[in-house]
């Protein structure tokens, strides 16, 4: 690739972060009320993310061989047991996360 080719797609991927990052401030503006299917939007999606990425995560995960989805068990009851207790998802994820790379680097090889 040569350095003029380099410097185009900086500039494209520069213009489109900045296109994505202006463009909500210009559709919706401050002095104009929000439309109400962008405010349920805002309410639904973030659960439905959430259950989509648990969903793909554990689509592999079978509990006829293997360590029978153990890890995995033992990882999601620490996430949900930590949510529940401090209402930190940070914390929850990020501990589940690294008890789950724990053990099936360690324990369950």
């Amino acid at each position: 690739m040569s350095k003029i080719q380099q410097v185009i797609i900086i500039l494209i991927v520069a213009f489109a972060t900045m296109i994505t990052r202006f463009l909500p401030f210009i559709a919706f503006p401050a002095n104009k009320n929000t439309p109400a299917y962008v405010k349920y939007l805002g309410k639904v999606l973030p659960s439905a993310v959430l259950g989509l990425l648990v969903v793909y995560s554990l689509k592999d995960v079978s509990v006829f061989y293997g360590y029978h989805a153990l890890p995995e068990a033992i990882s999601i009851a620490v996430i949900v047991l930590l949510h529940f207790w401090k209402r930190q998802m940070i914390l929850s994820i990020s501990a589940g996360t690294i008890l789950y790379m724990l053990l099936v680097q360690f324990i369950f090889k």
